[in-house]
């Protein structure tokens, strides 16, 4: 897949080059979303990457969950890139997190998710898809979920939406950091 801006091999920022050097080191390449879209952006736009990761780490509901919306929501919207790098981020540390994402699209049946991720991933399913949640929907997450754990899914699947579209609209896809079943 060729993105429709090339990389950028030599970013100008000091920020810019200490990612670079980061991410090649952890991954040994440079990221598509950062060495094509980040690296012509205000490094403003790239920080604010960095802030939604950081902003993760603070939600109440569990890690495991949260990666399972945002792998369903880059799934439904088939941002390849996004789906590797969230699998890669799940498995990574959990191996066993590995089983969850093969069933991503048996969750509705598959004994590996629990009633709760099930309303979850309902929630975050819906909202991509159709763009509104209907009351049967919300109900069976306000079952499973406080108030703030009901916003804290809407933010999860509204930042991956602007993670999905920055690069689908770029034309960036998988750098290969997992197998996701899904071809370039």
């Amino acid at each position: 897949m060729t993105t429709y801006l090339a990389p950028i091999d030599k970013p100008e920022g000091l920020m810019l080059k200490l990612g670079y050097r980061y991410t090649r080191r952890q991954f040994g390449q440079v990221p598509g979303p950062l060495s094509v879209f980040c690296a012509r952006m205000p490094t403003a736009f790239t920080s604010f990457y960095g802030k939604v990761s950081k902003l993760d780490k603070k939600l109440e509901l569990s890690a495991d969950t949260a990666a399972l919306v945002r792998e369903r929501v880059a799934s439904t919207n088939m941002c390849l890139y996004c789906m590797d790098a969230n699998r890669w981020a799940a498995t990574h540390k959990k191996p066993e997190n590995a089983a969850k994402f093969d069933a991503l699209d048996e969750y509705r049946t598959s004994p590996l998710f629990s009633d709760a991720e099930r309303a979850a991933l309902d929630y975050a399913t819906e909202l991509t898809e159709d763009r509104h949640v209907s009351p049967d929907t919300f109900a069976g997450l306000s079952r499973h979920y406080s108030e703030l754990e009901i916003c804290q899914n809407v933010w999860l699947v509204a930042s991956e939406h602007l993670y999905n579209l920055n690069n689908i609209g770029l034309n960036i896809g998988s750098d290969g950091l997992c197998e996701t079943g899904i071809s370039n």
